[in-house]
């Protein structure tokens, strides 16, 4: 079987949609790290605007593998993007134009100076910005150190964007938008004040620059893409009828929410689907306490249960109920309005999206880390009910369903995957709910402190976590 290629698309079914009549064009976008997601998410975006806008082109930049890069430059860019849903779709997607790996270092370097590109984008996860636990950069990072001896290859995704920035600044010409994609709260600002503490280190008037030239929104971004496997490469062929050795796969909502910084960015995303706000964070905390908030739920309460999957859990009409509820009445009620978000439309799509039958989405994947998850996608919606005088019953039974997880799990030897996880199990090892409760809100693991001194919370907890513990569905589900 043939592979797939700008040659070989005439061969491919004439339902699917490809780029074979787009016009060329250059590059306006360099991207560090071309993993699924931003090929699932991002270039899709992109590839929308091509055909009318042919500018913005991808350079994509990887920073340790060569893998990524030269699967799609073996197949001119093109790969494809399958749909995995109730009604499943594919679509082959050409938004990348430059493929560089490590050893490229020139050409990259060359492409970032470049007046043309207007936006760098990244999906490099989390720890790739190279942050300390404040959120600030780690000056001692290993990639960092390296960098900031001035190699000439860069290690870290903050060295390049700096390098890059300097080369315009040398030029004198405009210095590109860089644009963080990965989910770290106020990604923008840490981005920005990572990039002037990296100048600052090396060259302060680079620093001054950056710090009253460049521009980094913040952005949010969310779909679920699994993993590519021989699975879905043998799915696409069947379907394409040609063989792709670089495809993705997600589900059928995404989401790009991009902040208005109030000077453009290159790209109009806002005609490709994204949303143009100035209230990032709004929509961020939405995700984090209706989206997260659920999921969290739905893992510990449906594991207990016996479900093994998010689709799973949202067949057990009971607690597809509970779910509901807990955001009707405990979460939304203590989010903020957030202009062009109807919060209503959003609830709806996230218990759809719960319901993908095609995505396997595992429980027990969702219920690690909690004691770090729970105050932020649950706690927070928690303390605001109680300041607001409400109690929140169903996050109150959340939290239960997650100390009777922990007793179950150290009682039958199961896995506990946590940064605290020897501690969780020193205290569940007691195997009294209500104990257990007092204790975990007193380090405030998991639980807040605001427990300790609110004696009707702590109660209602250990009402919640010992109906949980004894399989009480019917006093968890309560109204």
């Amino acid at each position: 079987m043939i592979r797939l290629s700008h040659a070989t698309l005439d061969r491919l079914p004439v339902d699917i949609a490809t780029p074979r009549d787009r016009p060329a064009g250059g590059v306006g976008i360099v991207h560090f790290g071309p993993g699924a997601f931003h090929r699932a998410h991002q270039a899709a975006y992109i590839d929308q605007l091509l055909a009318d806008d042919p500018r913005w082109g991808i350079a994509a930049v990887s920073l340790r593998t060569r893998g990524t890069v030269d699967a799609l430059a073996a197949q001119d860019g093109l790969y494809t993007l399958a749909i995995r849903d109730a009604e499943p779709a594919m679509r082959v997607i050409g938004a990348h134009r430059a493929f560089l790996g490590p050893e490229d270092a020139a050409r990259t370097l060359a492409l970032l100076a470049d007046p043309a590109v207007a936006l760098v984008t990244t999906t490099v996860t989390e720890k790739g910005y190279c942050l300390a636990g404040d959120g600030t950069l780690d000056l001692a990072h290993p990639d960092i150190v390296h960098d900031l001896a001035r190699s000439a290859t860069p290690r870290s995704v903050v060295g390049w964007i700096v390098a890059g920035l300097a080369a315009r600044k040398g030029a004198g010409t405009r210095p590109f938008t860089p644009m963080p994609c990965d989910n770290l709260a106020s990604n923008g600002p840490k981005l920005k004040a990572a990039l002037v503490a990296f100048a600052r280190a090396g060259d302060p008037s680079l620093a001054d620059w950056i710090d009253g030239e460049v521009r980094v929104p913040s952005t949010m971004v969310d779909s679920i893409t699994p993993a590519s496997d021989a699975g879905l490469e043998a799915d696409v062929a069947t379907t394409l009828g040609v063989i792709d050795r670089a495809p993705v796969q997600r589900e059928t909502f995404t989401q790009w929410v991009i902040e208005d910084s109030g000077r453009p960015i290159g790209p109009d995303l806002g005609a490709a689907g994204a949303t143009i706000t100035d209230d990032v964070a709004g929509y961020e905390q939405a995700k984090l306490r209706i989206l997260n908030g659920a999921h969290s739920t739905l893992a510990y309460a449906g594991l207990l249960r016996g479900a093994t999957s998010v689709a799973d859990a949202m067949r057990d009409a009971d607690l597809a109920d509970f779910v509901d509820a807990m955001i009707a009445r405990d979460i939304i009620p203590m989010l903020a309005p957030v202009r062009g978000l109807d919060i209503q439309a959003y609830r709806a799509a996230v218990l759809q999206r719960f319901r993908n039958p095609v995505i396997v989405h595992r429980l027990d994947q969702i219920a690690q880390d909690g004691s770090q998850k729970l105050p932020y996608r649950l706690g927070d919606s928690l303390i605001a009910n109680r300041r607001a005088g409400r109690m929140p019953t169903r996050i109150v039974a959340a939290f239960g369903a997650w100390v009777a997880f922990l007793i179950q799990r150290t009682h039958d030897g199961g896995p506990i995957v946590d940064p605290a996880a020897d501690t969780l199990k020193v205290i569940a090892a007691d195997g009294d709910a209500a104990a257990v409760v007092a204790r975990l809100a007193e380090r405030g693991l998991g639980i807040p402190r605001l427990a300790q001194d609110d004696a009707t919370l702590l109660t209602a907890l250990q009402r919640a976590a010992a109906a949980a513990q004894a399989g009480d569905w019917a006093t968890i589900f309560a109204e």
